[in-house]
């Protein structure tokens, strides 16, 4: 078969399934790693004797390496080739994790985290550049949907793998198992990936390097603070938020002067790439800032361990991986603003259902709710992302990823921040319990507080010797408190219907592997090397 036929084949061929395989491990090693520790920050709290902010450090270091090395990845791909890179990536992940496994401190750990990051940074936009420029103009939609699967199965496999490894084995394991995971997957990138061709070396972006890079860490190290804060006019929280927003902006007013800027802002001239990244962006934070909560209300209101608050997601990722290779194909072939919109219904029908949760909401109308979500959300994110990558010229791939990569990051980020202080101040509105205080910060203890702790350890209610009515109160008022968060959820989730209006209606012209003089080339040939 000839390249132009793979290239016009709407099925995808073996070798671009291999190109595909190499991706999709490397995106789960980096998305999983973060949901995985998720549920290991009690056993750190535990094991190197720290408070729980102290050791959701080793979350929001990961995080912030990651806002700090996409910038850069675009440039360091066109200089080094993508094939080299993603190696690379791969290798300083897998030695990053191998280290986070012998780390004897808290703070150790965390500098640990660092190194992991900077490696799983580059994984996703590399994996999302190699995997278009393979795909040709005529598969994008159904390889994006190939790239979303480890999207939907970190959230889901990651609590549940994590659960057990820890159950089963020590927290060690958590990180150890990314060393044969990623061996596995240098020697397939090496025998799998095309061999690299770089453009001529462009001169390096040193200035905005020193703004932009240092900005998003500043600007998501303030956010990432505010939890911990519970206000915005804590030091900690609004002085790098606005010292990072400044270089952020200054960046911004920079970059259209060089001709090979960092970040290359002029991609957004490009209207489906705009409408697109705004309708992601502000999806984002809606879903992904909510959707973390989720697992919360199993743990907290309803007393479920890790292990069995993973499984009740379950559902979600079913529905997802159900319709994701359907919005696939049908974004090769129809508008994708003819099929986002009834993907974003049922992620609001779905999400509603968690705007009314008590402490006895049916399991069977939550995990159907989760299910409806997750169809949605198969519709929803590969297509918007494809819509954004597939009308650029094969040189602007690269930097088209890391724009978009750049703004998931962000937009989680801040999502996230915004619902847990939303939460905290909702349950700080609980009634004190008068004489029980805190022993590790000596505030008092209010009955929401209790009745959370309670859910995990029920020795506490002798403990105190309260009644259980008390209990019972506090549990209530919790449970209105995470209702009253996806509130702010489910209006965002509304929100994000005005620019997905604007989402494209017709066929967009695809330019996705076009030269500059606009004659068509052949795709990059794919497992040959």
């Amino acid at each position: 078969m000839t390249q132009q036929a793979v290239a016009t084949s709407d099925k995808l061929d073996a070798a671009v399934l291999k190109v595909a395989g190499v991706v999709v491990l490397g995106a789960i090693m980096s998305i999983l790693d973060v949901t995985v520790v998720s549920v290991a920050l009690p056993t750190f709290q535990t094991e190197f004797d720290a408070s729980y902010a102290r050791v959701a450090w080793t979350m929001t270091a990961y995080t912030l390496a990651l806002a700090t090395v996409i910038p850069v990845t675009g440039w360091a791909a066109d200089r080094f080739g993508t094939k080299r890179l993603y190696m690379a990536a791969l290798a300083l992940f897998t030695i990053g994790s191998g280290l986070c496994a012998t780390a004897d401190t808290i703070t150790e750990l965390i500098g640990y985290r660092v190194l992991q990051g900077l490696g799983g940074g580059m994984l996703m936009p590399l994996g999302m550049t190699i995997m278009t420029r393979a795909a040709g103009p005529h598969r994008i939609g159904r390889l994006m949907a190939v790239l979303g699967i480890p999207m939907l199965l970190g959230p889901i496999g990651g609590p549940i793998l994590g659960g057990w490894l820890i159950d089963t084995a020590s927290w060690h394991w958590i990180f150890l198992i990314n060393l044969p995971i990623g061996v596995i997957s240098l020697v397939y990138a090496m025998l799998a990936l095309p061999k690299d061709n770089p453009e001529p070396s462009e001169s390096f972006d040193i200035l905005g390097m020193v703004m932009l890079s240092p900005g998003l860490a500043l600007f998501l190290y303030g956010v990432s603070s505010l939890p911990e804060a519970g206000r915005f006019g804590a030091t900690t929280v609004w002085l790098p938020m606005l010292v990072g927003a400044a270089l952020v902006v200054g960046f911004v007013l920079y970059s259209f002067k060089p001709k090979h800027p960092l970040l290359d802002l002029r991609l957004f001239r490009n209207r489906n790439l705009t409408i697109a990244s705004v309708t992601l962006f502000v999806f984002i934070i809606a879903f992904m800032g909510a959707g973390l909560l989720f697992p919360s209300y199993f743990l907290q209101i309803r007393g479920e361990s890790t292990l069995t608050a993973g499984l009740l997601m379950a559902p979600q990722g079913i529905g997802a991986m159900l319709t994701m290779p359907i919005a696939g194909m049908l974004a090769d072939r129809l508008p994708i603003g003819r099929t986002v919109p009834f993907a974003l219904v049922l992620i609001a029908a779905g999400f509603f259902t968690f705007t009314q949760v008590d402490p006895d909401t049916s399991y069977w109308l939550l995990c159907g709710s989760l299910f409806v979500m997750g169809l949605g959300m198969g519709g929803t994110m590969m297509p918007i992302m494809t819509s954004a990558l597939k009308t650029l010229h094969a040189q602007e791939v690269a930097r088209g990823s890391t724009l978009v990569n750049i703004l998931q990051q962000i937009g989680g980020s801040v999502g996230a921040a915004v619902m847990s202080v939303i939460l905290t101040n909702e349950l700080n509105g609980s009634r004190p319990i008068p004489g029980v205080t805190d022993p590790a910060s000596g505030k008092p203890v209010t009955e929401a507080g209790l009745a959370i702790a309670t859910q995990q350890r029920p020795e506490l209610l002798e403990q105190f010797g309260l009644p259980v009515a008390l209990i019972e109160r506090g549990l209530a008022f919790a449970a209105d408190a995470f209702a009253s968060t996806f509130w702010v959820g489910f209006v965002l989730v509304l929100l994000t219907f005005i620019p997905a209006a604007f989402l494209p209606r017709r066929r967009e012209p695809v330019l996705l592997l076009d030269d500059q003089s606009g004659e068509q080339r052949p795709p990059m040939p794919v497992g040959l090397h």
